[in-house]
């Protein structure tokens, strides 16, 4: 089995996630996807950051009615912090039979080579890429020279470009803010998603 891994704090996760999650489950030669719930790095606490258990499950309950899409807390168990490079050899111990491949956004595709073993990624698994929405910068960048530098890894033979991948301009950071300040944010969540943090009064200070 073919299984995409879409790597990720979600705190909390929202309708942006889970349509990139949906589309590569849907429009790609991927047969799950697996999100994987980061841990909180011990050294770098944020008051902001839920607990690992409170985000894993606000996961569990956003796709429980997608047979396509699983929840992961592969990355609990192991050293921290962990690598990306470890997480992977550490599925491809523990599940042998399935293929695992990463899917990112292109901001992260333009930092892979500050990754660690990033070749040894590379030349071993697939990477699905989506776009993104351009930072002030990239805008103004664009405008300056009429487009975006292209990435030299996106002609890599195992770069797989998902232009047509719906994007949003919507993150967890956002939602946080909106809900501390009291703010309707219930079409940016799903309905079991939102009514587990309404339940749990979190981020409200």
């Amino acid at each position: 089995m073919k299984v995409g891994l879409y790597f990720g704090t979600f705190n909390p996760i929202h309708i942006g996630h889970l349509i990139i999650s949906n589309y590569m489950a849907d429009y790609t030669d991927l047969d799950e996807v697996w999100l994987v719930v980061s841990p909180q790095n011990p050294l770098k606490k944020k008051k902001s950051l839920l607990e690992d258990y409170h985000r894993l499950a606000i996961v569990r309950v956003a796709i429980e009615d997608n047979e396509n899409l699983r929840e992961s807390d592969i990355e609990f168990k192991m050293p921290r912090p962990s690598y990306t490079s470890d997480t992977l050899a550490y599925l491809k111990d523990k599940h042998p039979k399935n293929e695992f491949h990463l899917i990112m956004g292109e901001d992260n595709l333009r930092t892979l080579h500050k990754w660690k073993n990033f070749e040894n990624i590379l030349e071993n698994h697939k990477l699905y890429v989506y776009p993104r929405v351009l930072t002030i910068q990239e805008e103004q960048e664009v405008e300056q020279i009429g487009y975006l530098p292209e990435n030299e890894l996106q002609n890599h033979k195992n770069i797989i470009m998902c232009d047509d991948a719906p994007v949003m301009k919507v993150s967890s950071s956002f939602i946080r803010q909106a809900i501390k300040d009291k703010k309707d944010v219930r079409y940016l969540l799903t309905e079991p998603v939102h009514h587990y943090i309404d339940q749990m009064n979190f981020y409200k200070k």
